[in-house]
């Protein structure tokens, strides 16, 4: 029950509040002795008395519930939800119009700034004896009361964040999660000259539309129902919880996501930087238009370059919108791509896995809440809700109602969302992908793209200024849809090796997880390699500082820390890119029946004439 509710208009509560009864005088006892009234006289006053507070209670007090009318489905005796429940909670910062902003009091610079020689680039990835691993989750607070809702075969190290699938905050995966003991460092005999980062953006808040669960959606039935339902147990905190969660762009926690990234690649990679030096050019990094994409790539420069960020490096920004062709986001010009019966099918795996590892929690959560029938999706939302509130505000209560097992299933929902939608089993994956593999290819091999087919960018990328060739540290910033899209098109098949997801139930040990390859800030490093035991350039690829096997990539062979010759990487991915046809992909009219029905584990669309 709010304050002001209280305060205003619950008598029972103003009745219990301290009286200053000064001005009253006391009473004074009867002269005569005797009573002024018979038994029955008190008794008919009082029981008067209580059917008249009762239905006062009830005819100005229409927030309590009365047992006469109640239901199985609605709260006896108990508040209802306060009317701003579900409602959004916003707070507008920086103010519009700041009474007391004086800029020219207040300036950047003002000189005398002391002593500011610099000294030797970092280069943390070739001198060190071991690599710094990425724990991912500072200034957040997990539920305290996870311990509590564990199952019997708790696992003691279980972490949360890691079971978020692309809601996780990155995180360096174990060594050998990928199927290679390795780490990022240098290999014996090796040494880094380039390297070519992709990562996505930091932690945000939701987008505007939801194909399944939403927590705008969840929040907005709840504010519209708040007058007929009321919460108990494990959910009580709901009577008077507020939807805070913005839409779209970077939490704070997420501009310190990509700020952290950036000094960690300084750290690794500085030393690369000497290489511009020695040339007398600027890094050009690259990201979109859209606002958190914007500042995530600000966020990385800042910590990489520091502040001010003038005359060190050259930021592009690509328009991310309708018709315009965009490497880093490919779906704007690739139609197929909005069409949800191509693009979409993951939906119904996940419905059907919710209703299988969310059967217990349903069961659970259901008696608690009073007056809204809460459905499998309500459930798979509230976990949502966890990890947007987690990242957004540092904390959720939404946490501590699901079990390590239901965190697992949740992790694992996410897998079949992004298996089906953006990665091996979606026929639309592999042609998305395929522009920034032609720009990967056309960096490694400094020469222009010769044909653009594909969602590449003709003006600029045939640009030398926009475009350059020949560096030595490239930074690209995308989503993890587009993520996903580029280690589909790369063929990097070992991820691919358990074949389309079931949605019954849960491969125990499976190479495709989302949590790994697409979290919030995730990153893929193209790792550039001279050794003194290969004649020819070698390349790795490492993905939240796992190294992936290659081996899927034709020509490269099996090697121990993941290396492959570029020379053979580049023909491999020219023959990929050869065989990816942009029109049909994107642009045929084509169909595929939803569900098992028809699959894919390549990320391709079906062949002409084959569905």
């Amino acid at each position: 029950m709010s304050t002001s509710y209280k305060e205003t208009a619950d008598p029972e509560s103003q009745a219990l509040l301290p009286q200053d009864n000064s001005d009253y005088p006391a009473p004074q006892p009867s002269p005569s002795g005797r009573r002024p009234y018979r038994l029955r006289h008190v008794l008919l006053a009082y029981v008067v008395g209580v059917l008249s507070a009762v239905l006062v209670e009830f005819f100005l007090c229409s927030r309590y519930s009365f047992p006469v009318w109640s239901t199985p489905d609605s709260p006896l005796h108990a508040d209802l939800a306060s009317p701003d429940a579900g409602s959004t909670e916003v707070h507008n910062f920086p103010p519009s119009s700041p009474t007391n902003a004086f800029p020219s009091l207040f300036p950047s610079h003002v000189g005398h700034a002391g002593p500011t020689p610099t000294g030797a680039e970092p280069a943390l990835v070739a001198t060190a004896p071991s690599y710094p691993l990425h724990t991912g989750a500072p200034h957040l607070l997990g539920p305290v009361a996870l311990d509590r809702n564990s199952s019997s075969k708790s696992d003691s190290h279980f972490d949360i964040f890691r079971h978020w699938g692309n809601l996780s905050p990155w995180f360096s995966v174990e060594r050998g999660s990928f199927g290679l003991d390795s780490g990022p460092e240098a290999p014996d005999t090796c040494r880094v000259t380039g390297l070519h980062l992709l990562h996505r953006h930091g932690a945000r808040y939701p987008t505007e539309w939801a194909s399944y669960g939403g927590p705008a959606n969840f929040s907005a039935r709840l504010h519209n129902a708040a007058d007929g339902w009321n919460a108990s147990g494990q959910l009580e905190f709901m009577n008077d919880w507020t939807y805070k969660l913005g839409e779209e762009i970077l939490t704070p926690f997420g501009r310190q996501q990509l700020f952290d990234l950036g000094v960690s690649m300084r750290m690794k990679y500085g030393f690369l930087l000497k290489n511009f030096t020695e040339t007398n050019t600027l890094p050009v990094f690259r990201t979109e238009s859209q606002d958190r994409m914007l500042a995530s790539a600000l966020n990385f420069a800042l910590g990489f370059f520091g502040y001010p960020l003038d005359g060190q490096y050259q930021q592009s920004i690509t328009i991310e919108d309708n018709g315009y062709n965009n490497t880093l986001a490919p779906y704007k010009t690739c139609p197929n791509a909005g069409d949800r019966t191509k693009s979409d099918r993951a939906i119904p795996y996940v419905k059907q896995w919710a209703s299988i590892y969310l059967r217990d929690a349903l069961d659970r959560l259901r008696p608690q809440l009073h007056g809204y029938e809460l459905t499998i999706e309500d459930v798979y939302t509230l976990q949502q809700m966890c990890a947007y509130e987690t990242v957004a505000i540092g904390y959720s209560k939404f946490c501590e109602l699901f079990t390590e097992d239901e965190w697992k299933g949740f992790n694992y929902a996410m897998d079949l969302y992004f298996w089906y939608d953006s990665a091996f089993g979606s026929p639309v994956a592999r042609v998305q992908g395929i522009g920034y593999v032609q720009e990967l290819v056309s960096r490694l091999t400094h020469t222009p793209i010769p044909v653009h087919n594909s969602s590449t960018n003709a003006t600029l990328d045939d640009n030398p200024v926009t475009f350059p060739l020949g560096q030595s540290l490239y930074v690209d910033a995308t989503h993890e849809v587009v993520v996903l899209n580029v280690i589909t098109a790369l063929n990097l098949t070992s991820f691919a090796a358990d074949g389309p997801l079931p949605a019954d139930h849960m491969p125990e040990h499976r190479a495709f997880k989302s949590s790994h390859l697409a979290p919030f800030a995730t990153n893929i490093q193209f790792q550039l390699l001279a050794c003194e035991s290969h004649p020819d350039p070698q390349i790795r690829i490492i993905i939240n500082d796992g190294v992936v096997p290659l081996t899927g990539i034709r020509g490269c062979p099996e090697d121990k820390d993941g290396k492959c010759p570029v020379p053979a990487f580049v023909d491999a991915q020219r023959e990929i890119i050869a065989k990816t046809d942009w029109n049909w992909a994107c642009h045929g009219d084509w169909h595929v029946p939803p569900g098992p029905a028809w699959n894919t584990t390549t990320g391709d669309a079906p062949e002409p004439g084959s569905v």
